[in-house]
């Protein structure tokens, strides 16, 4: 079945320009910059004022319409990232090895390191993204930080950095040991 024309409409807040052209959505804000290239989905993008954007999809299928949703959903993280910005808390679980992790640079580039996972001798790095920041919590032990204003590349960091300490090779209902998400919040805090 086709869907002659769908629409959803995207409020922009005081103090974020949001220019489209061609497909390629740039949102400036308090935070910092950020763009993305959607010229992969066909969708059509109306700017109705300053502060009104609506996202149409005209003859498309349902995958093609539920595609829409995703764009806006797109769109509003980035309108949120250079507003408030994202912090990811993760800790380390471990029963009997201490797991050692440090933030390092080398040749450029930040890496997570990670030493002592399961009392491995090999050391597994994991590429932090452009934009985000790791750090080690001052107030909680065993506690990383990370934070960024791009959703897409903090949570594929803190991604990458849970799968690197995935268990193999052994029984996961027993062995838990590894580096989890335990907390999502922003890093400006939301006024109600």
């Amino acid at each position: 079945m086709k869907y002659v024309q769908s629409t959803e409409s995207l409020v922009i807040p005081e103090g974020v320009t949001l220019n489209i052209k061609a497909r390629i959505v740039k949102v400036v804000g308090p935070r910092g910059e950020l763009s993305k290239n959607l010229r992969h989905i066909d969708v059509t993008f109306k700017k109705i004022n300053e502060r009104l954007v609506k996202i149409t999809v005209h003859n498309g299928d349902r995958k093609h319409v539920a595609a829409l949703r995703t764009v806006k959903s797109l769109i509003a993280n980035m309108i949120k990232g250079v507003t408030l910005g994202f912090k990811y808390k993760m800790r380390f679980v471990y029963a009997h090895f201490p797991i050692n992790v440090n933030v390092i640079e080398k040749e450029g580039e930040k890496y997570v390191e990670i030493r002592n996972f399961l009392g491995d001798k090999k050391v597994r790095n994991v590429k932090i993204f452009p934009g985000v920041t790791a750090s080690l919590s001052a107030a909680q032990k065993d506690e990383l930080i990370v934070e960024g204003n791009s959703l897409e590349n903090v949570s594929q960091t803190c991604a990458d950095v849970q799968q690197i300490c995935r268990v193999r090779n052994k029984d996961i209902r027993k062995f838990l040991d590894g580096i989890y998400v335990s907390e999502k919040s922003t890093i400006i805090e939301p006024e109600l």
